[in-house]
């Protein structure tokens, strides 16, 4: 079986060994050695300061939320993976939905401004894929407006723009460490935050708002990484550049192969960014075209994913009278191919070969 991704497991014994300290320690959660291990390491690699690690991604974008007091409207991408939208509603949020460039996949900057209101508090762009957004236009507009800038980076692990984190822009961005990741703590997530103040706090909301024994001093819930998650981070993150280059080299594989076949077109990344190899999206000419290659895939035990699908202007929760036209059609056309560190060139060549056949 060949899935859209495979999650990558580091050396057992290696893993092993940070286990044993942990067992040696006793301690388990609560801010251990582990946990102030893998932050200090993170933020020397990404290039950051003021990282915080959580239990998993959408913790991360709610605990976002309470920082920033955002409130009534928020402006964001319907084209994500939906825990973007349902964490503003979870929250008591409104989704406001500006439609997607339909070359780069990300918000269409030239659409916020004309959707803000006296109601909105915050922008949430995502970096779809990876795929860094025009973060100089949309902090323009969120400065011309007072209004303030949460990234979803979910995708966005080790992505530069112009030569520095991506993850630098807003005033916080979030990761996801979810297993599918191209680095994972098998759940998890982390806030990036540039305001030294509202770092500190997010301390607090993460821990409950508790600073010490029989002291809470503000609102907060559990959202804290326990130490066997950060261990496996550690071991992971020792591997990286080897998982980066094995990932490239796929991803140029299938560059050779796709790259002007005619029925097929692939994403405009940003030129200003670094790309991480997270993902492979290939648009299709149509939706029947789609269910026609995912059907040919799969009956010979390929499962690529409809990435992402559907429009989340159109979930059932969301009322909205606005259809957003470009995300609707992309994600009816939109694919993503198994892409990880260790996928054969043999099996690269017939999911290539397999397109190639729906597409005639």
């Amino acid at each position: 079986m060949i899935n859209v991704t495979r999650t990558y497991l580091p050396s057992r014994e290696r893993y092993k060994k940070y286990i044993d300290k942990i067992f040696d320690s006793g301690w388990i959660t609560n801010n251990g050695q582990m946990v102030k291990a893998l932050e200090q390491k993170l933020e020397e690699y990404l290039g950051v300061k003021n990282l915080v690690l959580v239990s998993n991604g959408t913790l991360a974008l709610q605990v976002a939320y309470k920082l920033l007091n955002l409130e009534k409207e928020v402006i964001t991408t319907p084209f994500s993976f939906v825990a973007t939208t349902s964490s503003l509603v979870w929250e008591g949020l409104k989704p406001i939905f500006a439609d997607i460039d339909k070359r780069s996949l990300c918000i269409n900057p030239n659409l916020i401004e004309k959707n803000i209101t006296p109601n909105t508090s915050a922008i949430l762009p995502v970096h779809v894929f990876g795929n860094g957004c025009e973060v100089e236009e949309i902090k323009s507009i969120a400065k011309k407006h007072n209004i303030k800038v949460i990234y979803d980076a979910a995708h966005a692990f080790n992505v530069n723009y112009k030569g520095e984190s991506i993850l630098k822009h807003g005033d916080i961005s979030i990761l996801s460490f979810h297993a599918t990741k191209i680095f994972h703590t098998i759940e998890g997530g982390a806030l990036i935050i540039n305001d030294d103040e509202i770092y500190d706090r997010a301390r607090k909301l993460i821990n409950f708002g508790i600073v010490g024994p029989g002291e809470i001093v503000d609102i907060g819930i559990n959202a804290k990484m326990n130490e066997l998650q950060a261990a496996m981070g550690l071991c992971i993150l020792e591997d990286m550049s080897d998982i980066l280059e094995k990932r490239m080299k796929v991803n140029e594989i299938y560059d050779g192969y796709l790259r002007g076949l005619e029925g097929v077109n692939l994403l405009h990344y940003n030129k200003n960014c670094s790309k991480n190899y997270a993902y492979y999206p290939i648009l299709l000419k149509s939706e029947d075209c789609l269910l026609k290659v995912v059907k040919e895939l799969n009956n010979k035990d390929i499962y690529p994913r409809r990435y992402f699908y559907p429009s989340l202007d159109t979930l059932s929760y969301i009322n909205t009278d606005d259809l957003m036209v470009n995300s609707n059609e992309i994600a009816k056309r939109i694919l993503c191919l198994p892409l990880y560190e260790s996928i054969d060139v043999k099996d690269q060549e017939m999911i290539v070969n397999t397109i190639r056949m729906c597409v005639k």
